[in-house]
């Protein structure tokens, strides 16, 4: 293994999407990446893609025992260096009308969105604490509010934007800097598919009445996320190349929102806070 001229970096959920596209970035700007994956043949096909200097290490971010030996594993790696980033990246998510989605759904969203997320954080922190290195939790824009039939994504990524926050002021005193990254919808075809199978079976289990209820409105949420995901999202190379920046930059914001129109989401956060509650979910997802 060739060694790299930068320091070392554990990313979550890189199997696929901005995970994926993260962990070959750095690796190729010279960062030792290890790269958390759930599988073997994922491993092996980013492998493939990169260079010597990535590592895959299997990480099922639910599962205590893959997450201790995978720290166990990096710890070893980079001894007394220390850990110059952990990127949370991972992340599930369960679409419908909340009334609808199984109580064991909701629970494996928190346990992989949130529960998870900090599961692997304590587990890193010594190890970025020699480096005084810092945190990149990747967030999303809907953690800043809340949207329709995306409730536990929302709820989820809210979470963590509170979680940042108190880490960030608990950590000052170790050196770390702990910041999150928001992005908008992404152009990721596997995603795309995925959600559209899930919402097509969504909509398939649903009852005469759930669909008199839901059907239309949830059928429209879906079209739009398929559609972001196919073609009208942001390209992956966007996000990317903010998370490089943070990881880079002497000293990061706390948050970095990654939007096409900055001004439009700065505009609806100003809207929020002028107009009643009501009144300004009713005009933003008026078609849905």
């Amino acid at each position: 293994m060739t060694k790299s001229n930068k320091g070392a970096v554990v990313i979550t959920g890189t199997s696929t999407g901005i995970g994926r596209a993260t962990a070959l970035l750095l690796d190729k700007q010279g960062y030792r990446v290890f790269a958390g994956v759930r599988t073997e043949k994922d491993g092996e096909s980013l492998k493939q893609a990169a260079s010597g200097n990535l590592t895959p290490i299997i990480m099922d971010i639910t599962k205590a025992e893959d997450i201790k030996s995978a720290s166990e594993f990096v710890s070893l790696a980079i001894g007394d260096q220390g850990l110059f980033a952990l990127i949370n990246n991972a992340y599930a998510g369960v679409d419908g009308p909340l009334e609808y989605i199984l109580i064991d759904d909701i629970r494996r969203n928190f346990e992989i969105n949130v529960i998870g997320q900090i599961v692997v954080t304590q587990s890193y922190l010594s190890m970025l604490r020699k480096a005084k290195g810092r945190i990149i939790n990747i967030s999303a824009v809907c953690g800043r509010f809340a949207i329709p039939y995306r409730s536990l994504l929302s709820t989820s990524k809210i979470a963590i934007e509170a979680i940042t926050d108190s880490l960030r002021m608990e950590l000052r005193s170790s050196g770390i800097d702990v910041l999150s990254i928001l992005p908008e919808g992404i152009i990721t075809p596997e995603q795309a598919d995925k959600v559209e199978a899930d919402g097509q079976k969504v909509l398939a289990n649903m009852s005469l009445e759930m669909k008199a209820i839901y059907g239309k409105n949830f059928q429209a949420c879906i079209e739009r996320s398929v559609k972001g995901n196919r073609t009208t999202g942001l390209p992956v190379e966007k996000v990317t190349a903010v998370i490089l920046e943070a990881l880079e930059v002497r000293k990061p914001k706390r948050q970095y929102f990654v939007v096409r129109s900055p001004w439009k989401w700065k505009l609806h956060a100003l809207y929020k806070r002028l107009v009643s509650h009501q009144y300004f979910y009713d005009n933003l997802f008026k078609d849905i």
